[in-house]
């Protein structure tokens, strides 16, 4: 009887759990970064949104608009948490692009392209 209340719990605690971690995934992308020209400033993003080179946003070509993506630039370490605002880039091999605050807060002002990993959380529809 009293194993049989303990299986039970077992088994519902277990499916809980996988029902929760189902919802959503941690996903892991690597490529290259860039990022905007100053020539950007103050243009309308792909969200609707005014883009600020002083913001912590990013472009990505498919990730819905105010995902959080944390960007850690493989040479060095550093890395930074970015709001996606906007789509893009549309340079071959690269898979985001940084405000200029995001690059100089991972270390690519001075190369403008860094060979990143871009971690992320996709939620489940």
């Amino acid at each position: 009887m009293i194993t049989t209340n303990y299986t039970r719990l077992f088994v519902i605690l277990l499916c809980s759990l996988l029902c929760f971690s189902s919802c959503s995934r941690k996903i892991t992308e690597n490529g290259k970064a860039s990022y905007y020209a100053d020539k950007f400033e103050g243009r309308k993003t792909a969200s609707g949104e005014t883009f600020h080179q002083n913001g912590l946003t990013a472009a990505h070509r498919t990730l819905p608009f105010g995902t959080k993506v944390k960007v850690i630039n493989i040479s060095n370490g550093k890395s930074v948490t970015v709001r996606v605002n906007d789509r893009g880039p549309f340079s071959q091999g690269r898979v985001i692009d940084l405000s200029r605050k995001a690059a100089k807060r991972i270390g690519m002002l001075s190369t403008g392209v860094a060979v990143v990993e871009i971690k992320y959380k996709k939620k489940k529809k």
